[in-house]
């Protein structure tokens, strides 16, 4: 079978004006383009919305990683193309590309792309985490609170992070997203930033830092604050895998992120004097939603059962964790909230929140800065460069999932035994519903057919 979209067409595309606003949405479907980090959502659903402030997300502030700055150093052009894109598609007057200050030499190359234009502005952000929250980006960036349970688009605006940009432009080239950046950080001899094939393994993206300093590491998929646990380093990356933080087995982190909800709820019952530092450090408490990590702690201890309405504020948890960072008593408060949260959509609740709030007056007096973040997690000997670094490796192998997005899995189109090349479509999206495409990162023969498609270099 021929490729659906070729890799050769690169960079020959037509600029934003020459393309119909409709049209961007449907290249960028065809082409499986997914939000680079967190959930994976659909980013052609984005683009069919209309918006006011189209804002690209440079804060990228779990710490450690450093994709997206290396992808603004290197590829500017493509970034403010990527936007002007968006803005096109949506029907924004206006694109703000949200950068933290200390990123000079990314904002010094963003300037030169933009060379005095004016439909795009720059607005600097401070060093502090959870910068890239999208809800707290598009407060800090236009001043205007996401309602409780909503998204950007119900105070008119649309949010892409770096890397979906330069994939939307790609994708109206006619080029579909078959690989991924990713810093690999932590305990390694060589901290860098790869471009990798989607589907290749964990495993292998790490022995491209070196491999592992010591003989049983923990990965954390994500960061320290926001990763999951790596069970299996066999298993595939995805197109939303941005950060392998490798940590010894016996780091601060790492232990506490193999607790079992079992241990950390029966240790913050016992030891919880509510003092509510966690609630006051909450970015979305912040933003006046009714999310209060201490009182969830409070109920349990009261013996209100896991999936009790009166817990149901953990639906407005967006899982950044800095609750952790606050309690001075080392609790994980942030760990609670969002296995509540999981409890309850796996009893069928649905959130019962969905107020417009106002901000905190005090809330940029709650700021957590980046460094004191770091110093905490005791991360401060592996905060260091992990710079964009092209390798030569010969990948024979990738399991492709054919659901690594928001919605349901895509549908295969291959067989045991078909011939792909890179590029062509193995997974559709079932018809009427939220998904996205998935095309061979590899060119091979497929060898399994399951929940991923395996294939295998020739």
């Amino acid at each position: 079978m021929g490729p659906l979209l070729s890799a050769a067409t690169e960079g020959a595309g037509p600029e934003p004006a020459q393309i119909a606003a409709g049209e961007i949405a449907e290249r960028v479907k065809a082409a499986g383009v997914v939000g680079a980090g967190g959930a994976g959502f659909p980013s052609h659903v984005k683009l069919a919305a209309k918006a006011e402030v189209a804002i690209a997300n440079g804060a990228e502030c779990e710490p450690l990683v450093h994709v997206d700055q290396e992808l603004m150093i290197t590829r500017a052009a493509d970034v403010v193309r990527g936007l002007r894109l968006v803005m096109q598609a949506t029907g924004a007057v206006r694109g703000v590309l949200g950068v933290k200050r200390k990123y000079t030499r990314a904002l010094a190359a963003l300037r030169q792309a933009l060379d005095g234009s004016r439909d795009i502005t720059i607005h600097e952000l401070g060093n502090f985490y959870p910068a890239g929250d999208e809800q707290v980006l598009v407060y800090d960036v236009l001043g205007r609170v996401v309602p409780e349970g909503g998204i950007p688009l119900n105070v008119g605006a649309v949010v892409h992070n770096i890397e979906t940009l330069i994939n939307i432009g790609r994708a109206v080239e006619g080029i579909p997203t078959t690989t991924k950046h990713i810093t690999v950080a932590g305990d390694v001899p060589r901290p860098i930033t790869v471009q990798v094939p989607v589907g290749v393994t964990i495993r292998e993206v790490i022995g491209l830092a070196g491999g592992a300093r010591t003989p049983d590491p923990v990965v954390l998929n994500g960061g320290a604050m926001m990763g999951s646990l790596v069970r299996d380093l066999d298993e595939p990356v995805t197109k939303t895998t941005k950060l392998l933080l490798v940590l010894p087995h016996d780091h601060y982190v790492s232990m506490l992120r193999r607790q079992s909800p079992a241990e950390f709820t029966r240790r913050a019952v016992s030891a919880c004097d509510q003092c509510f530092m966690c609630t006051d450090y909450c970015p979305r408490h912040a933003l006046g939603h009714a999310i209060e990590p201490h009182k969830l702690i409070l109920l349990l201890g009261a013996g209100v059962p896991v999936t009790d309405p009166q817990l149901a504020a953990a639906f407005l948890c967006c899982e950044c964790r800095t609750c952790n960072y606050a309690c001075p008593v080392h609790l994980v408060p942030g760990n609670i909230a969002i296995h509540v949260k999981r409890e309850l959509q796996k009893a069928g609740l649905k959130n019962p929140y969905h107020r417009q709030t106002e901000a905190d007056p005090y809330r940029d007096l709650r700021r957590v800065p980046i460094n004191r973040l770091i110093a905490r997690l005791q991360l401060s000997q592996y905060d260091v460069p992990a710079p964009l670094t092209e390798v030569a490796h010969p990948f024979r192998r990738v399991a492709l999932r054919l659901r690594q997005h928001s919605g349901v899995p895509a549908q295969p189109l291959v067989r045991v035994g078909d011939r792909v090349t890179e590029g062509d479509l193995v997974g559709e999206i079932p018809p009427g519903v939220l998904g996205a495409r998935v095309h061979a990162s590899l060119a091979g023969v497929v060898r399994e057919v399951s929940d991923r498609v395996v294939i295998e270099a020739e």
